[in-house]
């Protein structure tokens, strides 16, 4: 197995996590530096922390983004932590990254009091739905959003 290192995102990981962002969320890419600065800056709103999971030589291989939810599907407490965002580069996919983010996610849920922690994937992203119950997530439910302009 290789070694994983996960930790907190700092001003360093700044290109990377910028990298890594654009490609899970191609669509908004003219948000991503503005969003990473922000978070940078503090004082933290959204996402409250990042994860950075790199390679034995040091590369960023993935991300995650992480924020506590009063609210969130089938969730019981006022108190969820939730995976905003997930991603691991592709080349390093199904060798434990993933798994590696989502422990470290789940020790800071547990740091800032949460005992639940929620997540979602768009409806037809089997991989990602996979990911999420090889992971000991269990899926609740399925949505669709709606959204009307007045």
């Amino acid at each position: 197995m290789t070694m994983i290192e996960v930790r907190a995102a700092t001003p360093a990981d700044r290109a990377a996590w910028l990298r890594m962002r654009q490609l899970l969320w191609p669509d908004e890419t003219g948000s991503h530096a503005s969003e990473i600065d922000t978070f940078l800056a503090g004082p933290r709103r959204m996402p409250l922390e990042a994860m950075i999971a790199f390679d034995a030589a040091g590369d960023a291989i993935g991300f995650a983004e992480l924020s506590i939810r009063n609210v969130a599907e089938s969730c019981t407490t006022d108190r969820v932590a939730y995976l905003e965002g997930w991603f691991v580069d592709a080349r390093w996919r199904r060798q434990g990254v993933g798994a590696a983010l989502v422990r470290a996610c789940e020790a800071w849920a547990r740091e800032h009091g949460c005992i639940e922690f929620g997540s979602d994937t768009e409806i037809d992203n089997l991989d990602s739905a996979a990911a999420h119950v090889a992971l000991g997530f269990t899926e609740t439910e399925q949505l669709r959003t709606f959204l009307k302009r007045l």
